[in-house]
């Protein structure tokens, strides 16, 4: 798709960030805790404070990121009356990873199309005192819960009943099927893409301890984060507790969006404006055992594909590669060409910056937005969300962009398009190979079941459980020298479970 060559837009039509606002909230008891929506009125505060202007009563609009730390008749309607402030848009935002980005590149879009002159993006959780509470029994002083509008969307929203049945119901034990699969691909041994996962994370881990709204502020060696200990336990594998997202924190962030003009008629010194270019998005079938392969995602190929066309010649000198699990932006910066010693984030990941749920990529804004207020380059915004399915890419720049925004930002049919057929998923079978796999493992760090995806001889797809007991097999998964993608295995029946053994 070619894009659009048109003249530089003016600056009413000009999207800009003119202030961002984070807070990294640590009470001193349950009894201080602050809710979500308080979080996030302490994220509006510190951005208007960052700019010296009081802009929340003058926002035209507002995008509220999905949380679920606390649960809110309308959580954006909510924060509107925490802050006595009437936007005549307030949208509470749908669920995913990716949806920050979303969200501030369709501000941008309304900016520019001069349907809005002054956005909000915020977000927030307050999940650590949310479970602190939960755990010792103490009843918060925050508001009342209240009957969503909406109803959440839960798994069965999402994916099949086979999925739903062997449980693959967690991020943490989806993400594996991609990184051992892609390990294989790759021609590694599990001992080297452990090797590489921890020395990508390590390097997540130093820029967290920087990061002065970081959660956690020590940085750890690759050896720390990938060996297995009492503290650092395999939860599902090759991941370890230190190579998961940690949503167990109190976070929040807010980004302020306006016109050019609008940050000029006010005063915002050029030196602190970010200016937004174009995104590209795309999207997976949402379920797991509806894909044609988990050695890559066309969704994810697509949309950094196309954002690296948009950004031409210059490209960007810093990026943000989204991090709930190592595959992720290991996958990334393969498609971007990028090499293991270039760093992929500005924020320090989910792990160790800290993983506010659906929240993390308005804190990776903000880190950008200061990253290049530094040194007057172009940046990079990847997110993605719910299982390698939703992918979003946005450039932020320190001067102007040259062209119009595109509002046609959605690349899910190209990445249609290069899908191979999706295997006949069946429910029974005899035998096949190793398509891909994981092994769940208990907080006592031992093995509780193996999740196999396996080929059969006719090429169908089906899925089968390997028992805890059967310690041969779940050894030869979790070997470390030679993987067992391509193996051949027997499949037996127990109710309504299909058994794997090698």
């Amino acid at each position: 798709m070619e894009r659009a060559m048109t003249s530089m837009p003016d600056d009413d039509r000009t999207p800009v960030i003119f202030a961002i606002g984070e807070c990294s909230f640590r009470p001193a008891s349950l009894a201080e805790s602050l809710d979500p929506v308080a979080l996030m009125s302490l994220a509006i505060d510190a951005a208007e404070a960052e700019c010296s202007i009081a802009f929340a009563a003058e926002a035209d609009s507002i995008d509220v990121v999905s949380q679920y730390s606390w649960q809110y008749r309308d959580a954006a309607q909510a924060l509107c009356r925490y802050r006595r402030i009437a936007p005549r848009r307030v949208v509470y935002g749908q669920a995913g990873g990716e949806s920050p980005i979303r969200l501030i590149h369709e501000a941008a879009l309304r900016i520019a199309q001069g349907k809005s002159g002054l956005a909000i993006v915020v977000g927030g959780e307050s999940q650590h005192s949310a479970t602190a509470a939960e755990r010792s029994g103490t009843a918060l002083p925050w508001p009342a819960m209240e009957p969503e509008a909406a109803p959440r969307i839960g798994a069965e929203d999402i994916l099949l009943p086979m999925s739903i049945r062997y449980g693959l119901v967690q991020p943490v034990i989806l993400y594996p099927f991609y990184e051992n699969a892609a390990t294989a691909a790759w021609g590694q041994t599990p001992r080297e893409a452990l090797d590489e996962s921890g020395r990508l994370w390590s390097h997540y881990s130093q820029i967290a301890a920087d990061n002065p709204w970081s959660w956690q502020k020590q940085p750890l060696s690759a050896e720390a984060i990938v060996t297995p200990t009492a503290d650092n336990r395999i939860i599902a594998w090759p991941y370890t507790k230190r190579m998961v997202a940690n949503p167990s924190v109190n976070q929040s962030a807010a980004i302020g969006i306006a016109s050019l003009a609008w940050a000029k008629a006010h005063g915002v010194p050029e030196s602190r404006i970010v200016h937004i270019g174009d995104g590209v998005a795309a999207i997976e079938p949402r379920d797991i055992l509806q894909r044609d392969d988990y050695r890559r995602s066309p969704a994810q190929d697509v949309v950094l594909e196309e954002i690296v066309r948009l950004a031409g010649p210059r490209g960007f000198a810093h990026q943000e590669l989204y991090s709930c699990f190592p595959i992720v932006p290991k996958l990334a910066m393969r498609r971007l060409g990028l090499s293991p010693s270039d760093a992929a984030t500005v924020t320090g990941g989910l792990p160790y910056f800290g993983a506010p749920l659906n929240n993390y990529m308005t804190h990776a804004a903000c880190a950008m937005v200061r990253c290049l207020r530094d040194d007057g380059t172009r940046g990079l915004l990847y997110g993605q969300g719910e299982f390698l399915t939703k992918h979003h890419a946005l450039l932020f720049s320190a001067d102007r962009f040259e062209t119009v925004l595109q509002p046609d930002y959605d690349r899910t049919a190209m990445a249609d398009a290069r899908r191979g057929p999706c295997p006949v998923l069946i429910e029974t079978a005899d035998g096949g190979e190793i398509e891909t796999f994981t092994v769940v493992h208990g907080r006592d760090g031992a093995p509780s079941l193996g999740i196999v995806i396996v080929r059969t001889p006719l090429g169908e797809r089906t899925l089968t459980h390997v028992p805890a007991a059967d310690r041969s097999t779940i050894d030869q998964l979790e070997a470390l020298d030679e993987s067992p993608i391509g193996l051949s295995g027997r499949i037996t029946r127990q109710d309504e479970i299909q058994i794997f053994s090698l």
